[in-house]
């Protein structure tokens, strides 16, 4: 449990792990004080806006609508990495959440399913609890996560994380705490967990030596395997833009992921047979899949 940081304090963390912030509006004041708690503090909520362009989506976040006032969420971060401060203090972006979640988040453990949401018996108030950062992106798995913005996904909550001596653990995506949420969709949560692990590992605002999955052979591909490689590869090639996802990338490997990854065969000049959506080797590797673990 910790105390929320100042606005400034808030500031200096994000920007000491080479973050690019805009401090928006009147953002160090703008928040939702005297609507309900904003302390203790437990962990970092990701969020995706289901909106499009940087103007639109960050007014919105930080107006709200009639049924939400804002702000929406403490941050808003762009496709271009940039991170827009909106809130120094309480947001609307959480809201009622599973409570064993919130204690798993505490502990620093693996999570548990989520069983609970807005409204539902014992549901525990998020806002109180998580800084919240919407990422803009239309939420429908085949809106492409450019590098940038997940880099500074990344960035964002390991800063968080520093500054309370919290583990990646701490990093949470709205879909874990809210069985209602779907929130992030086109990513892994668990990978975007090993990766702030990894930045943990290095002084703030170094770069730590990107580190890929290996070609795990055709034969892996076609036992259709559920994996997490497989959403990692799903997720580079909807930044690619090489997505034939309805849903977004998921562990199961599945028709769309062969439509998908031909669609990268095509984009590195493979044609015909060549061009089947059964990853090969050098496709896989100019691919540069994350590692999952």
């Amino acid at each position: 449990m910790a105390t929320p940081l100042t606005a400034s304090a808030l500031l200096a963390a994000l920007r000491a792990e080479g973050v690019k912030c805009v401090e928006y509006g009147s953002w160090r004041t703008h928040n939702r004080a005297g609507h309900g708690a904003w302390d203790p503090i437990n962990g970092v909520m990701i969020h995706h806006t289901v909106s499009s362009g940087t103007d639109a989506s960050v007014r919105l976040c930080y107006d709200g609508y009639a049924d939400l006032p804002g702000p929406l969420c403490h941050g808003v971060i762009a496709k271009d990495g940039t991170v827009y401060l909106i809130s120094a203090g309480r947001a609307n972006h959480a809201g009622g959440g599973d409570g064993q979640v919130l204690n798993a988040v505490i502990s620093e453990r693996s999570l548990p399913s989520t069983n609970a949401h807005e409204g539902s018996a014992g549901a525990v108030d998020g806002n109180a609890r998580f800084y919240g950062f919407e990422c803009i992106n239309l939420g429908n798995g085949a809106d492409p996560w450019p590098d940038a913005q997940l880099d500074a996904i990344e960035r964002v909550s390991a800063a968080i994380c520093r500054a309370y001596g919290w583990s990646a653990e701490s990093v949470i995506g709205h879909k874990e705490w809210s069985d209602w949420k779907s929130d992030p969709r086109g990513f892994s949560m668990t990978t975007m967990r090993s990766r702030i692990v990894r930045r943990l590992a290095t002084k703030p605002g170094k770069t730590p030596p990107p580190k890929f999955e290996p070609f795990p052979g055709v034969d892996f591909f076609k036992r259709y395997p559920r994996d997490p490689i497989v959403t990692a590869m799903g997720t580079r090639l909807v930044a690619e833009g090489c997505s034939a996802y309805k849903s977004g990338p998921s562990p199961q490997f599945t028709a769309a992921d062969i439509t998908s990854y031909a669609k990268w065969q095509r984009k590195q000049g493979y044609t015909g047979k060549d061009a089947d959506g059964w990853p090969g080797r050098k496709s896989w590797d100019a691919l540069k899949v994350p590692k999952t673990t």
